[in-house]
């Protein structure tokens, strides 16, 4: 029986740039316990969050999964979230040190003044012309990637 998750990664445990196979441990609103999925994921990185669509399995050897048979990449929610998505390495020229300087000066609000106004990244100590740059084409590149990433 299919079902739906919502839920942030928290640990990415194996991933097969290959084959896209990924076995990875989220963090789902309602379960105390960390929940490990498994399926094809392209990029996935610690920090972002999915909605994925797929069946609860026991394996036999590794216990209870979630089989994802589709997802998709939804924005984070928290502050914590956006900190470690930005951190996470997936936009270039920001770090895990960039990435808490960002959300402390622009809070909740970090992904909307990357998405709407990058050049306000400049008020963030450390964040010269040159760096806005790097982010902004790299936002755009995440940005290409998270649109086509529904299996």
């Amino acid at each position: 029986m299919t079902s739906t998750l919502n839920g942030q990664i928290e640990r990415i445990t194996f991933h097969n740039e290959e084959t896209g196979f990924t076995i990875l441990r989220l963090k789902v609103g309602g379960y105390r316990d960390l929940v490990t999925a498994v399926g094809s994921l392209m990029a996935p990185t610690p920090g972002q969050v999915i909605k994925a669509t797929g069946e609860r399995i026991n394996h036999p050897q590794y216990g209870e999964q979630f089989s994802i048979l589709q997802y998709t990449t939804l924005v984070p929610a928290t502050v914590t979230g956006i900190e470690k998505y930005l951190g996470s390495g997936l936009i270039k020229g920001i770090g895990p040190v960039m990435a808490k300087r960002i959300v402390k000066l622009f809070d909740k609000d970090a992904l909307d003044i990357i998405e709407e106004s990058v050049h306000r990244l400049s008020e963030v100590e450390g964040i010269g012309q040159k760096r806005v740059e790097l982010i902004r084409k790299a936002w755009t590149d995440q940005k290409r990637i998270r649109e086509v990433m529904v299996f």
